[in-house]
């Protein structure tokens, strides 16, 4: 795959040249603050990328690095799904950027790739990120009680949401 477009955004694999970008995104409170991180950012999106068991795309718009989103495969063939992570630039917040991204990536993992079913899971709390995944088609799925650890040491609830490949919106 070399890159798979949405109306407005491009996404592609993310590779070296894109760390110090997306180190900047990664280090912005809002973003921190969901995805945490260590003090070297730099070193937490070269490990994000390393990773094997992930596959990392750069979420560009109008030519510009403005985050990444991320997935996962299920490969056990009775639980076979893929799941998603995103995060975006604060300063595109709310145009619609996420969800163009998470409708491109899930076409490709159903159309492409196969997968029947694709899963996320935002902080329970997390209004904004949760309206985004409800308008690329996910549902709520139900709320995945001390799911998270928070930076302060506290659990946190997160909502699983998912989306069947009959439901995608095209």
């Amino acid at each position: 795959m070399n890159e798979l477009r949405g109306s407005a955004v491009v996404l592609r694999p993310s590779g070296p040249g894109d760390v110090p970008a997306l180190a900047a995104v990664r280090s912005t409170p809002e973003v921190r603050a969901r995805w945490r991180g260590g003090d070297d950012m730099t070193a937490e999106v070269v490990s994000d990328l390393e990773d094997s068991s992930t596959h990392c795309l750069t979420v560009l718009h109008d030519g510009r690095i403005v985050g990444m989103i991320q997935w996962y495969a299920e490969e056990e063939p009775d639980y076979r799904h893929a799941g998603i992570d995103l995060f975006l630039d604060p300063s595109v917040h709310g145009r619609g950027l996420g969800t163009d991204a998470v409708r491109t990536l899930a076409r490709h993992l159903v159309d492409d790739l196969g997968h029947h079913r694709l899963v996320i899971d935002p902080a329970a709390d997390n209004a904004a990120a949760i309206r985004c995944y409800e308008k690329a088609g996910f549902r709520r799925v139900g709320v995945m009680r001390q799911y998270e650890r928070g930076e302060d040491g506290t659990w946190h609830d997160g909502l699983l949401m998912d989306l069947l490949a009959s439901e995608l919106v095209r």
